[in-house]
């Protein structure tokens, strides 16, 4: 393995449950009636408590959170898991391998964090009542959700940045129903006792932590309700229960495999199946059938979804006050017709100054991009994946600094600055299409450039046309994903009032909060669309970069030069297109005066610098390019 630095095993083999025909079949129907009972359950619960005036209570707020949480556990696993039972070969590349064990120890680290929440949610509600609603404001609700994402990508993040470097030379069985980090270890063909006693006290022990502080801090519950009245005791013992029930199921099968040394044991496939399948399954079942107020909301929403015709209109029903539900029952339309944008300044000299620039801008934009992509296309020699890549990304660049920056140009030399309320709809919606288009190809020039470095011999044979092209594809169904989401719900928001934009363009923060409706869910909604992704992607890129650079660092001076020019071009572009990005979409939306000028760079400043940096830094680029400036200067 010193002589031959690279990982020999490209997929593992999952053995699964018993090879017996019969059992398979049961096994497959049983596990599809369960997944399919998971999701729609917890969709219900998220509908429910989004939808339902009575459940916006900091306990039913978390309570969406864990049903989506749960969801997203189940889904990891049992979908490959059920497909595999009617497989013959049950196969999972190495890469899909690191990919499930990343998103399960992610998603589970954060729904770990979460009940945790929840114990203090409880414990305020039943010990402190008359501080509850002080102690338990949205803002650290906000802060509760937001902080169990980001210890569950600590979490993961943690133990992936180590297991993707472990060399895979030899066995590749892994005796389990999907890639786990304790069996995908014990495959690596070095001694990983020092690895194992990090992973031990990454999972382990802090499962076996977070399960003792539950269990106390439910006993200091009851233990204080006691002491105070002995009738309210029945009703916290009724209430706890179901969050022990939760807590127990979760955390029992999480410290029994990780919290010793990695031993493998009969019953792990068995508890492996527990808290990736049947606790996200309980979870509907004890907060629906336990819970009377969730009982009622439901029956509310199904009689609304019957009478009323659509979920987004008894949504818009719920959320509107009475007033404005009068009002709009009254005039059943979007009252407001256009916006007034505030633009960028309010000084002449300003705006001069500014038009000037941006019309520099924007001249440069769109030669510069267009340059690079007929240069790509013209050039033979320029067909490799990452100038295919390149040439999309200067198409999104000058597609997207076409949306805002023409308009602001206009509007700078005109007295009235107004787009009609279609026009604003539309430009939100393609500024979201082409802006996560651009973000998704940006995380697969990242992949193209690891495989690029670290995997050179495979290069040619996993970026080849049809996985170029399907990633191509993949990035736009993405974009269009995300922005038609956010278009879908503003849409069915009221505009009846205010319809001024403090900004110089359309966008979401601004636009919603001028509906005429309480608009917290639909901010959460956006913040987790928007900016969540945006976040996730931005630390990903960063995360990538850093494995490249570490794997190279053993090359040639001459190697670890050219990876680091080519990585330090990408991560300039990362910094400049999700900086701006997560400074605006991931936080709630409050006015900052450097909102605006964050705006202008990232919608055309940003724009700019590709053309920019990809023509200056790229020698090959830059050598076509005047071979086709020099053939239409002949000709």
């Amino acid at each position: 393995m010193d002589l031959k630095n690279e990982t020999v095993v490209t997929e593992f083999i999952l053995l699964g449950f018993s090879g017996r025909w019969e059992l398979q079949i049961f096994f497959f129907v049983t596990f599809s009636l369960v997944y399919s009972a998971t999701a729609l359950g917890n969709i219900l619960i998220i509908v429910t408590v989004t939808c339902s005036t009575t459940l916006h209570s900091p306990m039913y707020f978390l309570l969406g959170n864990l049903s989506f949480l749960d969801m997203c556990v189940s889904t990891v696993a049992s979908p490959k898991m059920i497909t595999d039972l009617l497989a013959e070969h049950k196969t999972i590349s190495i890469w899909g391998c690191m990919t499930q064990m990343f998103f399960m120890h992610f998603f589970g680290g954060a729904e770990m964090t979460l009940l945790i929440a929840m114990a203090f949610d409880r414990y305020v509600a039943i010990c402190k009542p008359l501080h509850y609603r002080t102690i338990m404001s949205r803002r650290l609700l906000n802060g509760f959700v937001v902080l169990s994402w980001i210890i569950g990508f600590i979490h993961t993040m943690s133990q992936m940045v180590l297991i993707v470097n472990l060399p895979f030379c030899g066995p590749n069985v892994v005796d389990n129903i999907f890639c786990d980090v304790p069996l995908v270890i014990k495959l690596a063909c070095i001694k990983t006792y020092t690895l194992e006693l990090f992973v031990i006290a990454d999972s382990g022990l802090l499962s076996l932590i977070c399960f003792i502080l539950l269990l106390v801090s439910y006993a200091v519950i009851l233990v204080t309700v006691w002491q105070r009245s002995s009738g309210g005791l029945s009703k916290a013992l009724s209430t706890l229960s179901a969050h022990v029930i939760v807590v127990t199921l979760f955390f029992g099968p999480c410290v029994f495999i990780y919290a010793w040394p990695f031993s493998s044991f009969v019953g792990n496939k068995i508890l492996s199946i527990f808290y990736t399948v049947i606790t996200p399954f309980l979870n509907p079942i004890i907060y629906t059938l336990r819970n009377q107020k969730m009982q009622v909301a439901m029956r509310k929403l199904w009689m609304q979804w019957w009478s009323g015709g659509g979920l987004l209109d008894s949504w818009m029903l719920i959320q509107t006050p009475a007033s404005i539900q009068e009002f709009m029952e009254s005039k059943n339309n979007t009252v407001v017709t256009e916006f007034i944008l505030l633009g960028l300044t309010q000084s002449q000299d300003a705006q001069l100054l500014v038009f000037v620039l941006v019309l520099i801008f924007y001249l440069i934009i769109l030669p510069g991009n267009f340059l690079i992509i007929l240069t790509i296309r013209s050039d033979p020699g320029l067909t490799a994946p990452l100038y295919f890549f390149l040439g999309n990304l200067a198409f999104l660049d000058a597609s997207y600094s076409f949306i805002v920056a023409p308009r602001m140009l206009v509007d700078f030399l005109s007295e009235k600055k107004v787009i009609s309320y279609r026009g604003c709809i539309t430009q939100l919606f393609f500024l979201h299409f082409l802006g996560a288009g651009e973000m998704f190809l940006l995380v697969v020039m990242a992949f193209d450039r690891y495989i690029a470095i670290c995997h050179p011999l495979h290069y040619s044979t996993v970026m080849n046309p049809r996985a170029c092209y399907a990633l191509l594809v993949s990035l736009w169904l993405g974009g269009f994903t995300h922005s038609i989401v956010q278009v879908a719900l503003i849409l069915h928001l009221p505009f009846c009032g205010p319809n001024q934009l403090d900004n110089f363009f359309c966008d979401v923060p601004q636009v919603i909060k001028l509906a005429c409706t309480d608009t917290f869910v639909v901010e959460l909604l956006m913040v987790s669309n928007s900016g969540l992704l945006t976040l996730l992607c931005f630390l990903g890129l960063l995360a990538s970069y850093a494995v490249i650079l570490c794997r190279v660092k053993g090359h040639s001076s001459e190697g670890k030069n050219k990876a680091f020019s080519t990585c330090t071009t990408h991560i300039i572009i990362v910094f400049l297109m999700f900086g701006p990005a997560i400074f605006i979409y991931t936080r709630p939306f409050r006015a900052f005066p450097a909102d605006k000028v964050v705006s202008l760079f990232h919608t055309v400043i940003f724009p700019l610098m590709n053309p920019v940096i990809y023509t200056l830094r790229n020698q090959e680029v830059k050598a076509s390019m005047r071979r086709l400036l020099s053939r239409h200067m002949v000709f």
